[in-house]
């Protein structure tokens, strides 16, 4: 492949590393194909080029939740604001993964979970090395194998315990993306100069060494790797993300921009910073997504000093309360803007077996939640199962009525503006569905059209009146005909 070279692993029980590499998990043929010499350079040049640079990112945002705990809040960050008032975009979307509608998420392995995803009808599986999979030697090794031939094409699994039954690709699947872990977890097993690794650098450096020229020809059609970058807080630690693609794609001899990436914003900070993530990205991305539960710990997390911003149970915390559909709104506005998808979060519901009632409940909580979002302007979402793919595909492609994505809508603003028209109309309707439930008499009797001309005055007036009452009062008043009628 341009710009790599194989090796064959050693024959003896332990791993051919380069100078300065140390492997200390367990020696097994089938991890030593991708623990290569040459592989396991390409990450030591990784670390060693961006350890530093992470490092720093690190100790500042200790910093900051240091200035959090003394009471700051998180904010837009005055000096790049000439980004996010700027006239930019980022590089277009590649046209493979244009329809993101929905998206499965899983771990790397195991390896019969990752076909299954392959083959669920989703638009993406995002393979995950992150929260979904425990960072075990095994785990993430099996992992590292099963995404090298799930990329091939190859992968296969003979499920014993179903009679031999063999699960394998079918002919049309899920694009793949692959979530490494974040910036401050290390890799214990893999020591590089004496320190141990940074888990993320692993992961993308030994996924994308094996399989970006494989990936490439096939599901990318010249474009990919693709990837979901989890946890980030500032723009510095994106920045950090885009050097890694450029010297990856250097390195493999492939053009700039190949790789593309989509930010997970599941944390406060970050939220005041989707701007300049993008910008830090504009080669290499492929937008932004909500990562909610993770934001709610994170809100948590930032304002644990503060007594006055402590949140409910979390089963009351959902995308209808204010400071949850303001995180999602600006964050279509600012994808939108800068012509990259916008993704929704996690359906956390499971099918339910065996009981239909309760199963239609829960899709039919998933298709509310998921109405909300492409309503919103969202182009896509997350499913926790296969079995919610369905449900949550007729509500998407319902409503984008044939597009693979709405960036193109919406890009100017956050929420439909009130204006004096639309209130008239949505009066009209509420007082056709009034008098439709008290009937034409007790309509008029009850001068429900008066109550409605009143609340319309009210809500469109310059300045609000003291109280509602001062301006139907008039309409109730009856003086004696032999007296004289006071000015109200």
């Amino acid at each position: 492949m341009p710009g790599f070279h194989s090796t064959t692993p050693a024959m003896a029980q332990s791993y051919d590393t380069p100078e300065g590499v140390d492997i200390r998990g367990r020696y097994d043929p089938e991890f030593a194909a991708i623990l290569t010499r040459d592989a396991l350079a390409f990450v030591a040049g990784l670390q060693r080029e961006f350890r530093g640079a992470v490092r720093y990112a690190m100790e500042r945002r200790r910093e900051a939740q240091r200035r959090y705990d003394a009471g700051e809040l998180p904010r837009f960050d005055p000096s790049t604001r000439f980004v996010r008032e700027g006239d930019w975009a980022c590089a277009p979307v590649p046209p493979a993964i244009a329809d993101r509608t929905v998206e499965i998420t899983g771990p790397a392995d195991p390896r019969k979970m990752v076909i299954n995803a392959l083959n669920s009808r989703a638009k993406v599986f995002m393979a995950d090395f992150e929260d979904a999979l425990a960072p075990t030697w095994e785990n993430l090794m099996r992992g590292q194998v099963n995404l090298r031939d799930a990329v091939a094409g190859t992968i296969s699994f003979r499920d014993a315990a179903r009679g031999g039954r063999v699960y394998k690709l079918d002919d049309r699947t899920a694009k793949l993306f692959v979530r490494p872990r974040g910036w401050h977890l290390p890799e214990a097993h893999v020591v590089i100069d004496g320190e141990p690794a940074i888990g993320c650098l692993v992961d993308f450096g030994l996924y994308f060494f094996h399989s970006h020229a494989a990936f490439r020809a096939g599901q990318g059609a010249g474009f990919g790797p693709f990837f979901y970058l989890p946890k980030m807080e500032h723009s510095r630690e994106a920045r950090i993300w885009n050097g890694v693609f450029e010297r990856a794609e250097r390195v493999a001899g492939i053009e700039r921009g190949s790789i593309r990436a989509t930010v997970l914003v599941e944390t406060l900070p970050a939220v005041f910073q989707m701007d300049e993530i993008l910008h830090e990205l504009r080669d290499h991305s492929a937008g932004l997504n909500c990562g909610r539960w993770d934001y709610i710990f994170s809100y948590v997390k930032t304002f644990r000093a503060h007594p006055d911003r402590l949140l409910p149970d979390r089963a009351l915390v959902g995308m209808a309360q204010h400071f949850m559909r303001s995180y999602s709104h600006l964050l279509i506005r600012t994808c939108h803007r800068r012509r990259v998808h916008a993704m929704g979060g996690m359906a956390a519901q499971i099918p339910i077996k065996d009981d239909a009632v309760a199963n239609e409940a829960a899709l039919e909580l998933v298709r509310r939640d998921k109405l909300r979002e492409v309503r919103a302007g969202h182009d896509g979402t997350w499913a926790a199962h296969p079995g919610l793919i369905p449900a949550i595909r007729e509500v998407f492609e319902g409503h984008l009525g044939g597009k693979p994505n709405q960036i193109d809508a919406a890009a100017g603003g956050v929420a439909v503006r009130a204006t004096p028209e639309l209130l008239a109309r949505v009066v009209e309707k509420e007082m056709a569905r009034v008098q439709a439930e008290v009937g034409a008499a007790r309509f008029r009797r009850g001068r429900y059209a008066e109550a409605g001309r009143i609340f319309i005055r009210q809500c469109v007036a310059p300045e609000l009146d003291d109280f509602l009452t001062l301006d139907a009062y008039g309409l109730i008043v009856v003086h004696h005909p032999r007296g004289t009628p006071s000015k109200l």
